[in-house]
């Protein structure tokens, strides 16, 4: 059994745990805030390709008890009219259609489905550096305290501390969005939308999309062009009502229901920036590896960030599962999956830097296809399932 430091304790981290402990290896992971606070504005879709993943790890009962299912996509123009209309998800699975929750219930439901399994997560534990031997691998942190293993896993974000230490010039880049999130009051009227289904608008100024929740409360998003990236400041120092403010004329050009949808906001409302990480960014070094938005963070435009995060997490279980070493088995992980998510940056970048106009199939755009569906299903049943 290999001893695995996992750093970070969002999804990417601890699905990583929950599959490298189902495969049979010892894992802790080590998260630096010192508490389990994930960023709650945002929310998210949870595609087929993710629940998948999910019920590979056991993990989809303790997921799909939190936010409410999709199952149809519609496509609306400028003017409001219809213009596509699309099944999500596996009709004939419930276990396979896609889900819409907040980023916060996601990471709640993984951690708490890893402390029902005895996985340690220890809290306040920022990584200072790594001292990679031939013996094992040690993580240094802030603190003074260090952890030893056979191997890390770097799942520790967008801005990850690990990549410092596999990739140290390589550096997250602007997709060409600003990102808004935010929860409304009003919702369509009865017979435009349900609560089943996600209506992406292509507007004048941003896309758009909403979706109403079984409690009535619509969640939506805004995509909106931008040549440089807010700065932490502009984000920190907002006013409660910048970003509502700034979006309503924008989406008044339009005659859909998106103005109304973000004027009745009273809650905060979310930015960011859509940032991604260059394609054949380095993701390994010795007894290191990225995974999650630490080795592949895409624009969010494909909505497939959380999916591809928990593909990786089965995918690695698997091949350190069966590989005969630990070097064959990190070669293997990186064959299967650099294709496929770097080509879900681009697609989503090009989207965000409307290179290419979205499709229906995926909230947020296209879906991450190519290698599809098909090639996920090769990959995560390339071996036996874990056991």
């Amino acid at each position: 059994m290999a001893r695995l430091l996992v750093i970070g304790g969002g999804i990417a981290g601890t699905a990583a745990a929950l599959a490298l402990h189902k495969a049979g290896q010892e894992v802790t992971v080590h998260e630096a805030h010192p508490e389990s606070a994930e960023d709650i504005g945002a929310f998210l879709t949870l595609a087929s390709n993710g629940l998948r993943a999910l019920a590979q790890i056991d993990a989809a009962r303790a997921v799909t008890s939190a936010g409410f299912p999709l199952t149809t996509m519609r496509l609306l123009d400028a003017e409001g009219a219809e213009v596509a209309r699309a099944p999500l998800g596996e009709a004939d699975d419930p276990v396979l259609r896609y889900r819409c929750l907040r980023r916060g219930e996601l990471g709640a439901a993984l951690r708490s489905e890893a402390a029902r399994r005895g996985i340690g997560i220890v809290h306040g534990a920022r990584l200072a550096a790594v001292a990679d031997g031939p013996g094992g691998v040690t993580a240094h942190f802030t603190d003074g305290t260090t952890a030893s293993g056979d191997l890390l896993v770097g799942a520790d974000g967008l801005n990850s501390a690990v990549r410092r230490t596999t990739a140290p010039a390589a550096r997250p880049r602007h997709a060409g969005q600003h990102v808004f999130y935010g929860y409304s009051s009003w919702s369509p009227a009865a017979g435009e939308d349900g609560t089943a289904c996600i209506t992406m608008i292509r507007g004048s100024a941003a896309a758009f999309g909403h979706t109403t929740s079984p409690r009535g409360d619509t969640y939506w998003f805004a995509r909106v062009a931008a040549d440089a990236p807010l700065t932490a400041d502009e984000i920190t120092h907002a006013t409660p009502t910048r970003w509502r403010d700034l979006l309503v004329p924008l989406l008044r050009r339009d005659r859909t229901p998106a103005a109304d949808i973000v004027a009745a906001t009273t809650g905060p409302v979310l930015v960011t920036n859509a940032t991604e990480i260059p394609n054949g960014t380095p993701w390994r070094r010795g007894r290191t590896l990225l995974v999650g938005d630490a080795a592949h963070a895409a624009s969010p435009a494909t909505g497939q960030g959380a999916s591809m995060a928990l593909e990786d997490a089965v995918i690695l279980a698997k091949c350190l599962r069966d590989a005969p070493d630990t070097e064959s088995a990190l070669s293997r992980y990186e064959t299967l999956r650099r294709p496929r998510v770097e080509h879900n940056t681009t697609v989503s970048g090009n989207i965000s830097r409307g290179v290419h106009a979205p499709s229906p199939g995926a909230p947020g755009g296209r879906p991450a296809a190519r290698p599809g569906d098909d090639a996920l299903a090769r990959q995560l049943e390339w071996a036996a399932p874990l056991c």
